[in-house]
């Protein structure tokens, strides 16, 4: 009987035994040295992707909250740390977008929020962090709100993920809420993989929270002997707000119930990969995609000390409260102030699974590990750029932003005639991150090496207009959207087609 071509390392006494047995008895080996099983599962890391939506810079305890009870995000930043420059994008889509294909939002033409029965979403063409970590052996799954195309050729199984289990879009684009008017659309589909399984009421809502993290729990045990990738991103804390039940009426505001319930469900996370003995080998994020709804009042949350909210480019709007926990890697209770951004996961993810990013076409990422395990301070990115649409608004460099657009903290403009863009406007965001005091007529030598960065970006995606590194979303003619099966679709389109 031949024996099996194991490899055992040569360090371990039970190798050196097996393999005496083998050449002088004859003896086959049957099984692997348990070290061996355990180097082998833990060659790659696991990766545990949590992203909160409309969560505001201060609304978790690790960025000051004082509202929010947090105590599972404050464990996280107590054992890892905390990235306090930390960029996504104004609204929901282009920040998903992002973290999808590693790459400004306008790079892939997802620059704005998608309705239901949208004719565009992400194209088949870009390589996705999930496509990716599959090429390298890994499980893959999202629990969540996906929000980058609602048609079956969009949705997460066609874009490198095993499977899905979530809303397609936000929680307020189902009729029942009115949020965006009486056009015609589905009810608010539950999805799993590519059907869909439940009509989500108002009511339903409170659970989505729970459901997702018994099914985040349920991968992380069934995977626990093979490399995977979790991408969570939360329907919490949208409007209209639903804590579940057990949180609900249990802090300040319906919103602070939300906040701890998703604070709760980041500790299962991590509890469950504590108990499992994956935590070691875990590498898990947390953020969110775009600043608070200010709008909504007290369905919202705090950018404190940040100016501006969601849907517009100043700080408060971009700039997200980010943690990244791995212990035994990260070192506990660090900080970096390095500028950084949601599209550096999939870089970052793809190289420390071993894998290359492939060079077929521009991404805007870059590997974060080092800043991660404390071999640099320094920001891979000479700059970052912000977009509100197809429009860019201002640059960052080192500690220097310039604003020439959007001054109006996202309000959009008045009916008629417009008044002329306001003069450009110069922060030092390490002195002043409410971005207060305009520096520009002090240092116009920074303005105007600034205005040679966006000439530059002027020349890849554009200012305004679209320029020649922009790649075409995917597209379809005739979106019908996703509906529960024995509820046939109608003819009528949504006007939220986009």
């Amino acid at each position: 009987m031949a024996s099996m071509n194991i490899r055992i390392p040569t360090r371990q006494a039970a190798g050196l035994l097996g393999a005496f047995c083998a050449a002088f008895f004859g003896v086959a080996l049957l099984t692997t040295p348990l070290h061996a099983q355990t180097h082998a599962r833990t060659a790659k890391p696991n990766f545990v992707l949590i992203l909160a939506d409309d969560l505001g810079y201060g609304d978790i305890g690790p960025f000051g909250s004082k509202r929010n009870r947090t105590p599972h995000l404050d464990r996280m930043a107590r054992e890892g740390m905390k990235l306090t420059s930390f960029y996504a994008a104004p609204v929901c889509t282009p920040s998903r977008a992002q973290i999808l294909t590693g790459s400004y939002a306008k790079r892939v033409s997802l620059p704005g929020v998608l309705g239901p029965c949208s004719k565009t979403g992400l194209s088949a063409a870009e390589h996705t962090i999930g496509e990716l970590l599959q090429q390298q052996g890994y499980a893959t799954l999202v629990i969540g709100k996906w929000h980058v195309g609602d048609d079956v050729s969009f949705l997460p199984t066609r874009h490198g993920f095993d499977h899905y289990f979530g809303l397609p879009y936000s929680n307020d684009m189902g009729p029942e809420d009115g949020q965006l008017g009486t056009s015609f659309r589905p009810p608010l589909p539950l999805v799993r993989d590519e059907k869909v399984i439940e009509e989500v009421k108002p009511k339903d809502q409170d659970n989505l929270t729970e459901r997702y993290t018994d099914e985040a729990v349920k991968f992380i045990r069934a995977q626990k002997n093979h490399p995977f990738f979790l991408y969570l991103p939360h329907t919490a804390v949208h409007t209209p707000i639903h804590p579940g039940h057990h949180f609900r009426g249990r802090s300040a505001s319906p919103f602070s119930d939300w906040v701890e319930e998703l604070d709760w469900s980041v500790g299962k996370v991590l509890d469950t990969l504590q108990a499992l003995g994956l935590a070691t080998n875990t590498l898990v994020c947390f953020t969110s995609d775009n600043g608070p709804w200010l709008p909504k009042g007290t369905n919202a949350g705090t950018a404190f000390p940040l100016r501006g909210g969601k849907g517009s480019t100043w700080e408060g709007g971009m700039r997200e409260p980010t943690l990244a926990w791995w212990p035994g890697k990260i070192s506990p209770g660090s900080s970096s102030d390095a500028v950084a951004a949601n599209f550096d996961f999939l870089p970052t993810f793809v190289e420390l699974a071993g894998g290359v990013v492939p060079a077929d076409r521009k991404i805007d990422g870059k590997n974060l590990s080092p800043v991660l395990l404390g071999q640099t301070k320094d920001s891979p990115h000479a700059e970052h750029f912000y977009f509100s649409g197809n429009q860019l608004q201002a640059v960052r460099s080192g500690p220097w932003k310039l604003k020439f657009a959007g001054l109006g903290n996202g309000k959009p403009p008045k009916p008629g005639p417009q008044e002329p863009d306001p003069a450009p406007q110069l922060f030092n965001l390490d002195n002043d991150i409410g971005e207060q005091v305009d520096l520009a007529a002090r240092h116009p030598e920074i303005v105007t090496r600034l205005q040679g960065l966006i000439a530059g970006m002027d020349a890849d995606l554009g200012v305004k207009d679209q320029g020649p590194g922009v790649r075409p979303a995917g597209r379809i003619e005739n979106p019908v959207g996703l509906w529960l099966a024995g509820h046939p679709p109608s003819n009528q389109p949504s006007k939220t087609a986009h």
